[in-house]
C-alpha cells in the first residue's frame, strides 16, 4: 500500500503534465503560442497539438469567424449641400493575422471593434461630404459603399484585420430639415401632377376637336348622299309626272286644280284668299258649280 501512493501521485503528476501539454484547435479558432511571453507559434488549423505545460508555454485562442459591427446610433454626416443626413451602417469583418492582431488589440476584438467604428466614420464622412443629397440617397450610393470598404480595408489590413463588406442600411434626414425636404416634395408632387392635368385638359381638347370634325364629316357625307337620293326621287317623280301628263293632260290638270284648292282651302278660321272668281285658279271650280246647277 506504501508503494501505490507514490505511484499513484506519480501517475497523477504524469497526467497533470500530459493535459497541460495538449490543446485543441477549434475550427472556429486561431491559436498564439507563447514561449515566455513572445510569441512562438500561429496555428490556424483545427486540430490536436502539444505543447510545453506553464509556465514554460501558454496558448491564447483569438475568434476568427466572421464577425458584424452595427452602429447603435446613426451617424450623423453633412453633405455637398450642407444637409446632414443619419446613415445607418454595418461592417462585416475577421482576423487576417491573428499575430499581428494580438500584438495590436491583445486578446478582446474590443479595441478592434472601436477602431473599426472610428475608421468607418472617417471613410463614410469623406464619401457622402462630397456628394448630393440625390446622389447619396439614390444614383451613386453603391459606388460609396465601394469607397468606404476600400478605405476602411486599406487602413485596418496593417492591424491584422480582413474587412470583408461594407453596406448602409438606412439614410434618413435629420429632423430639422426634414419638414422643408417633405414641404419641398409636396410642391414638386403638386407640379408634376398640374402638368399632368393640363396635359390630359389638351389631350381631351385635341380627343373632342377631332370627334366633332368627324361628326360633321359624316353629316355631311349623310346630307350630300340624301341631296343624292332625293334629287334622284324628284327626277323619277318628274319623269312619272311627265309621262303621265302626256298620256291624259286634261285630267292631269284637274288634279293639280284639286290638289291646290286643297292646300288653298285648309287654312283655319279668319284666313282671307283675295284673288277674282273669273280667274283660272276657278276654272274647274265654276265649272263643278254649273255642271250642279243644271
Amino acid at each position: 500500500m506504501q508503494r501505490l501512493i507514490p505511484a499513484l501521485i506519480a501517475l497523477a503528476v504524469i497526467i497533470g503534465l500530459f493535459l497541460s501539454s495538449v490543446f485543441i484547435v477549434r475550427e472556429r479558432d486561431a491559436a498564439l503560442v507563447f514561449a515566455l511571453g513572445e510569441v512562438r507559434g500561429t496555428i490556424t488549423s483545427p486540430g490536436l497539438y502539444f505543447k510545453l505545460p506553464p509556465p514554460f508555454e501558454n496558448v491564447v485562442f483569438l475568434d476568427k469567424r466572421l464577425q458584424t459591427i452595427e452602429t447603435k446610433d446613426p451617424e450623423r454626416i453633412q453633405t455637398a449641400e450642407k444637409k446632414n443626413l443619419l446613415i445607418d451602417s454595418y461592417v462585416k469583418w475577421r482576423i487576417a493575422d491573428p499575430r499581428l492582431f494580438y500584438v495590436t488589440f491583445g486578446a478582446t476584438d474590443r479595441g478592434a471593434v472601436e477602431r473599426l467604428q472610428a475608421q468607418i466614420r472617417d471613410a463614410l464622412n469623406a464619401a457622402v461630404n462630397v456628394r448630393t443629397v440625390k446622389e447619396v440617397v439614390s444614383t451613386e450610393r453603391d459606388a460609396i459603399m465601394r469607397e468606404v470598404l476600400a478605405s476602411v480595408e486599406a487602413r485596418a489590413r496593417p492591424l491584422g484585420v480582413e474587412v470583408v463588406d461594407v453596406r448602409l442600411r438606412r439614410i434618413d434626414f435629420a429632423p430639422e430639415i426634414s419638414e422643408s425636404v417633405f414641404r419641398r416634395m409636396e410642391a414638386e408632387r403638386t407640379q408634376e401632377a398640374n402638368r399632368l392635368r393640363a396635359t390630359g385638359a389638351a389631350e381631351s381638347e385635341r380627343i373632342r376637336a377631332e370627334a366633332d370634325r368627324q361628326r360633321e364629316e359624316m353629316i355631311a357625307d349623310a346630307y350630300a348622299q340624301t341631296e343624292s337620293v332625293r334629287g334622284e326621287g324628284d327626277g323619277e317623280a318628274a319623269a312619272i309626272y311627265a309621262a303621265a301628263y302626256g298620256k291624259n293632260p286634261e285630267f292631269y290638270r284637274f288634279y293639280r286644280s284639286l290638289e291646290a284648292y286643297r292646300k288653298a282651302f285648309k287654312g283655319g278660321a279668319g284666313d282671307t284668299l283675295v284673288i277674282s272668281p273669273e280667274s283660272d285658279f276657278f276654272q274647274y271650280w265654276n265649272g263643278m258649280k254649273g255642271a250642279q246647277g243644271r
